[in-house]
């Protein structure tokens, strides 16, 4: 059976489809003969041939009083195909040159941080996420982190994000963590430095990309975590992050 999907994507809808394909079958036709093949109304299937014809896939002539269509050889939908190569390959350009205008802008306007809260651990892991996915994007692809033991086990708990660490190699993420409490170790790529291993921190926090997160857990066991994209406040947490790194 004929694939309509690939019609479809084409730009071809439905409608369009089976008037083309029942113009094929006949030959030069009339419009209730067209229509009859098709199954739809005569109204329906000239519609249907005239956005045929615009798109160069069905031509007509008169006879005697009546219009003929007459549809194209179906290897035109190769060059159909090719034009649509071109128009998506201008389009692709466009786009890039959208972004940077766009990112432009976006920076320009950027003077009030933006805040974003995230809850449970499917929140949890979107925050984990962000920090792959812009760090990625830095030349320097590194970023730090204050690690509680009383957060800890939740982040990387099976219902939250268990492969963030070997994520985060694979991606060659390099990350220096100081840490609050018992536990905690390197897994490659990381540095760790411990403030304390008796006493722990009610937050988790990662510094990076020119945003802040932070995730704690309530007496619930509920995690709730928020993002601030503030460049001012990330370079003042790095500043201190940095500060104590060299004095511990």
């Amino acid at each position: 059976m004929m694939n309509k999907k690939i019609l479809e994507k084409l730009g071809l809808d439905e409608k369009e489809i089976a008037v083309y394909t029942a113009l094929l079958s006949l030959g030069s036709s009339s419009i209730r003969k067209i229509a009859e093949k098709a199954g739809l109304n005569r109204g329906v299937s000239y519609n249907a041939l005239k956005s045929l014809e615009k798109k160069g896939l069905v031509s007509y002539f008169h006879k005697e009083k009546n219009q003929h269509f007459t549809a194209e050889d179906p290897e035109i939908f190769q060059k159909l195909l090719e034009s649509k190569k071109t128009e998506l390959e201008d389009m692709k350009e466009d786009l890039e040159k959208t972004v940077k205008e766009l990112s432009s802008l976006s920076k320009t306007n950027n003077s009030k941080p933006v805040l974003k809260f995230f809850e449970d651990y499917v929140g949890i892991k979107n925050i984990l996420l962000d920090v792959l996915e812009s760090v990625s994007k830095l030349e320097k692809k590194e970023y730090v982190a204050f690690s509680s033991s009383t957060i800890r086990p939740f982040l990387y708990h099976k219902k939250a994000f268990p492969e963030f660490s070997d994520e985060r190699i694979k991606r060659k993420i390099f990350v220096r963590t100081i840490a609050t409490g018992a536990g905690g170790s390197t897994y490659g790529k990381d540095e760790r430095k411990w403030l304390s291993k008796q006493e722990t921190a009610p937050t988790y926090k990662l510094i990076y990309a020119g945003k802040v997160a932070m995730i704690s857990i309530n007496k619930n066991e509920v995690l709730r975590g928020v993002i601030i994209e503030d460049q001012n406040l990330f370079e003042t947490e790095l500043l201190i992050f940095n500060s104590l790194w060299k004095a511990i």
